[in-house]
C-alpha cells in the first residue's frame, strides 16, 4: 500500500530501498537476521541500536560493501542484491563513511571538482585545460556555500578542522547529485558546534533527498529524523517516529546500562 506524509512541505510517499530477509553471517554469527527494512522517499531515516546490534553491517550489506548471506535488496523497486557500489552511485544511491575518505593533499575546491569530474566519469582527465577543468568552478562554489567552506577553498583537506573535513566529505557526495545518500556516524568525533551546524546541513540537504544515516547521537536522531528503525542482535525491535521508539520497552531494555553505541 502507498504510504505518505509530510516533512516540511516535502512529500513522502514511495519506498526508495527495501530490503526483504536480509540476512549476514560470519562463521556461523548472524550479524544481521532476517531483515524486513524499507525508507520512504523524500524522508529521513535513522538506524540506530546499541553496541553489536549489527547497524555497520546493515549499513555496508545496504551499500554492497558486503554480499548478504540471504535475502533481497531493492532499490527504486529493482534488485540491486548483486551490483557493485559504483553502479549504485550510478543509480544515484551514494554514501559517506565513519572515516574521512577525502583525498588530503588536495584543497576543498579540488576535492569538489574531482567528485564532480567524476560523476560525468571524466575524473582521469588531468590534462584537460584550466579552462576546461573552470567550467566546474561555479558548482564548486555553490557546493561550498551550501556546506559552509566558502573560507576553506583553497585549504588542504589534511589542514582542515574535523568538523570541516566532514563537510567537505558531505559536499563531495552531493556533488554526484545523489536521490538518496547514507551517512555513516556523520556527527561520529565532532563537538557540540560542529554536531549543531551538521544538523542543520543534513536537515537541510534532506529536504531534496532521501536521507538513511546510522548515528550514535540520539538527540540529532530526536531532531531530524521522520523515522527511525531499531536493531538489537541483528533484528529490528522496533520503528517508527522518536516518540513511538524512545517508549519502546524493548528499546528501553536495549539500551538500558549499556550508554549509546
Amino acid at each position: 500500500m502507498r504510504r505518505r506524509a509530510q516533512r516540511e512541505g516535502a512529500l513522502i510517499s514511495d519506498v526508495i530501498l527495501e530490503t526483504r530477509g536480509l540476512t549476514r553471517e560470519f562463521g556461523g554469527f548472524v550479524a544481521v537476521d532476517n531483515v524486513d527494512f524499507s525508507v520512504q522517499e523524500g524522508s529521513l531515516h535513522a538506524l540506530i541500536g546499541p553496541n553489536g546490534a549489527g547497524k555497520s553491517t546493515m549499513f555496508n550489506l545496504l551499500t554492497k560493501f558486503l554480499p548478504q548471506s540471504a535475502g533481497t535488496i531493492f532499490y527504486k523497486g529493482v534488485d540491486i542484491s548483486s551490483e557493485r557500489p559504483a553502479t549504485l552511485a550510478r543509480r544515484g544511491m551514494v554514501r559517506s563513511f565513519q572515516i574521512s575518505s577525502v583525498f588530503p593533499h588536495l584543497s576543498a575546491h579540488e576535492n569538489i571538482r574531482i567528485a564532480l569530474q567524476s560523476r560525468f566519469r571524466e575524473t582521469l582527465d588531468f590534462w584537460r585545460s584550466d579552462r576546461a577543468l573552470n567550467a566546474y568552478n561555479e558548482r564548486v562554489g555553490e557546493l561550498m556555500t551550501d556546506v559552509g567552506l566558502v573560507d576553506y577553498a583553497h585549504t588542504l583537506a589534511a589542514e582542515l578542522p574535523y568538523g570541516r573535513k566532514r563537510a567537505l566529505e558531505l559536499a563531495t557526495t552531493l556533488a554526484m547529485d545523489p536521490e538518496l545518500i547514507l551517512l555513516d556516524e556523520p556527527m561520529a568525533g565532532m563537538g557540540q558546534e560542529d554536531i549543531q551546524r551538521t544538523a542543520r546541513l543534513i536537515r537541510e540537504v534532506g529536504r531534496s533527498r532521501t536521507i538513511v544515516m546510522v548515528e550514535h547521537n540520539l538527540k540529532v536522531v530526536a531532531d531530524i529524523s521522520d523515522r527511525i528503525t531499531v536493531l538489537r542482535r541483528g533484528k529490528v525491535i522496533a520503528e517508527g517516529d522518536y516518540d513511538t521508539v524512545s517508549g519502546d520497552a524493548e528499546v528501553q531494555k536495549a539500551y538500558i546500562g549499556g550508554g549509546h553505541d
